[in-house]
């Protein structure tokens, strides 16, 4: 149930994300979802692509530092509160979200949220448990 995120530290100078995303390209690797944090140095890429051990091989081919992080894909109700009831899941029971970025997909009625928590594995089964749906590696990678 956890899913492989890259983590790519990209410079603060032009054209270096535009490299890094050619390179998927070049490769064929689908990105599914991204969000950027930046600082005055460097940018920290997140990205669900289609096949991350490829990613990072290619990436680091071309000296992009990058490393795996897991993650927890959920689909949640697209309707006020459903990221609410989500949250509650797991933050009620001490697990704390790190981080978390939404994408859109093909899954009518539904967002998909990616989440960075403190335990990944408690996270899973607490959601479980409540009846949110936390998808497999596989499917979030399919997901256009």
């Amino acid at each position: 149930m956890l899913i492989k995120q890259l983590s790519i530290f990209v410079e603060n100078k032009p054209g270096r994300l535009v490299t890094v995303i050619d390179e998927l390209a070049k490769n064929h690797i689908d990105i599914s979802a991204l969000s950027i944090a930046d600082t005055a140095e460097y940018g920290i890429v997140r990205m669900i692509v289609s096949n991350p051990d490829l990613a990072v091989a290619v990436l680091m081919e071309i000296g992009v530092f990058v490393k795996i992080t897991d993650v927890i894909a959920v689909t949640i109700d697209d309707t006020p509160g459903g990221l609410a009831k989500s949250l509650h899941a797991i933050t009620d029971e001490g697990v704390e979200i790190e981080y978390m970025y939404a994408f859109v997909g093909n899954m009518e009625g539904k967002a998909v949220m990616i989440l960075k928590v403190s335990h990944p594995e408690k996270a899973v089964e607490l959601l479980k448990e409540t009846s949110v749906e936390v998808l497999k590696a596989r499917d979030v990678y399919r997901i256009h």
